[in-house]
């Protein structure tokens, strides 16, 4: 299965922000859509990623003043993707190596959608429902 599956049966939509945003907004982005990271934009270009992880650590090392500062100041700038033609298993295993838990899909510099680890099990285990449903016809039937 190709991550262009994965995106066809989730959907595209990327929740963005901004790096200007505060962090305080920021979480209130993050519980609003239900999510554990979102893509950081500027002129439509990935400029970075924040997670909760991100704003857990930071308020740790830097106390919670951080949360008047700006995404820019926590987000993590070196934003691993991937592409639509990209295997789950490839991503899978990306994901384990790095312990990345959301890669955007970018095509041409332009955000397409963004993959969870989530949606890499669901995929997963879909997969090996379909295999275990055609083993129990081939049983059944053969």
């Amino acid at each position: 299965m190709r991550i262009a599956d994965v995106l066809r049966n989730k959907g595209p939509a990327v929740v963005t922000v901004d790096p200007g945003m505060s962090v305080s907004t920021l979480i209130g982005e993050l519980a609003r859509h239900n999510v554990g990271a979102l893509v950081v934009t500027e002129n439509d270009a990935v400029v970075g990623i924040v997670t909760e992880r991100d704003v857990v650590r930071r308020i740790h090392e830097r106390g919670p003043d951080i949360l008047n500062g700006q995404v820019a100041d926590i987000m993590t700038t070196s934003v691993f993707a991937c592409l639509p033609t990209d295997t789950v298993d490839s991503l899978a295993e990306t994901m384990t190596e790095r312990r990345i838990r959301h890669l955007p899909v970018i095509v041409d510099g332009q955000l397409v959608g963004i993959v969870s680890i989530g949606d890499v099990v669901k995929s997963r285990i879909g997969e090996l429902q379909t295999e275990r449903d055609q083993l129990e016809s081939y049983i059944d039937h053969g």
